[in-house]
């Protein structure tokens, strides 16, 4: 495991600023102690549940530990959306093999959104309900061996902006509210919502970042207050 964690603080770091802490952990290890009310969110769940929410719990406060702040209980609301100690805001993500959670003090950054996937091709027969007949278009530019994996990012940066959007929107969106422009050469992307979203001027974009590891996609998306697609207030 000390070259996983190499991995993502050599790669999934500069996904985010320098404002934003980011910590791994292991979901498949033993139950981390969980802190106060966080214990109800795991009394009905299945082992590997509880280890997921618990290894998510211990990432956080690893970052708030980064950012000089005590451990403090990450709640889970009625939409299983964390719920953040006053002052904070983050994101957690995990697959069956790693956990990660980011976390931020700064009263600039208005939410994050991080989204982690296994580096294993999207089933063809998801693509039309993840992509927009533009990014079924991209696809098919790509090689033939290339498109699962590449739709598999698409799932993974829609999953991120939805993270992010989700903080200030409190708004469920489907795949095709969003609208995405990836830009392979520089691990970039920009999201166009195509709905109306609370909180969020029309056709707002969000910017994000994406991260290829032999495992793993990690995509992120951080939402600044100066933000052209917020309205204000």
């Amino acid at each position: 495991m000390i070259q996983q964690r190499f991995s993502y603080s050599e790669f999934a770091r500069p996904l985010f600023s320098d404002l934003v802490a980011m910590a791994w952990a292991d979901p498949t290890a033993p139950m981390p102690r969980l802190i106060g009310d966080e214990v109800l969110a795991v009394e009905q769940v299945r082992p590997t549940r509880a280890r997921e929410f618990g290894a998510g719990r211990a990432a956080a406060r690893e970052a708030m530990g980064l950012l000089g702040h005590p451990p403090r209980p990450v709640l889970q609301g009625e939409d299983r959306a964390p719920v953040w100690p006053t002052g904070l805001t983050g994101s957690i993500s995990h697959t069956a093999r790693d956990c990660m959670a980011v976390v931020t003090d700064a009263p600039e950054i208005i939410a994050l959104g991080l989204d982690l996937e296994p580096a294993t091709p999207l089933e063809s027969a998801l693509w039309p309900e993840t992509c927009t007949m533009p990014e079924m278009h991209w696809l098919a530019s790509l090689g033939p061996s290339q498109r699962g994996h590449f739709a598999k990012l698409i799932f993974s940066a829609k999953e991120a902006v939805y993270k992010a959007q989700y903080q200030v929107s409190r708004q469920m969106l489907e795949f095709h509210d969003v609208a995405l422009e990836m830009d392979l050469a520089s691990n970039r992307f920009v999201a166009t919502l195509k709905t109306d979203v609370a909180g969020f001027r029309p056709d707002a974009q969000l910017a994000g970042r994406f991260a290829i590891l032999g495992a793993a996609f990690i995509c992120a998306v951080e939402l600044r207050a100066d933000n052209a697609g917020l309205l204000p207030g």
